[in-house]
């Protein structure tokens, strides 16, 4: 069963253990601007929205990789990034309509989200639980649910 991030803005309270968690993951610091996911702070609003690499289908950044640096990994399905074959080009961050690969100026090189190998470090510190790893084949339906409760415009069944 293949799984993936879902994220839920709803939940979140920009407390950046997500971004905390990678770093350290990853560089071995609590760095979040090492961090491969990203929480955005609407001030406006006060929302924060946690983002990083859907490991979208189409996978525009593999295909416009030029060194082919970027490769499905079979156990996990994450796209991922090698970076002894990465060669800084950036054609990847261009290709990626979502903007969540990152050019890091001291490798000279992309990183994205990984998954961690399966093991997502950001779902795992997330304290409200607005990062999940769960079944990449999960409808939404609970969430169809949720929203047709809120909206309530049918009477509810005897």
């Amino acid at each position: 069963m293949r799984k993936m991030l879902h994220l839920n803005a709803d939940k979140c309270t920009g407390c950046l253990q997500c971004e905390m968690a990678c770093s350290f993951e990853h560089h071995g610091v609590f760095a979040p601007a090492k961090s491969r996911i990203k929480v955005f702070d609407f001030h406006e609003t006060g929302r924060k929205v946690p983002y990083t690499c859907t490991q979208c289908d189409e996978a525009w950044c593999l295909h416009a990789c030029p060194v082919e640096a970027i490769t499905l990994s079979q156990l996990t399905g994450a796209k991922v990034v090698n970076s002894a074959t990465c060669v800084g080009c950036k054609v990847c961050t261009v290709a990626c309509p979502f903007g969540t690969i990152n050019y890091v100026q001291e490798t000279g090189k992309v990183q994205k989200c990984d998954l961690c190998g399966g093991d997502p470090k950001c779902a795992e510190a997330c304290p409200t639980g607005a990062i999940t790893f769960i079944d990449a084949n999960w409808t939404g339906l609970e969430r169809m649910r949720q929203w047709a409760e809120k909206v309530g415009n049918q009477p509810a069944a005897a």
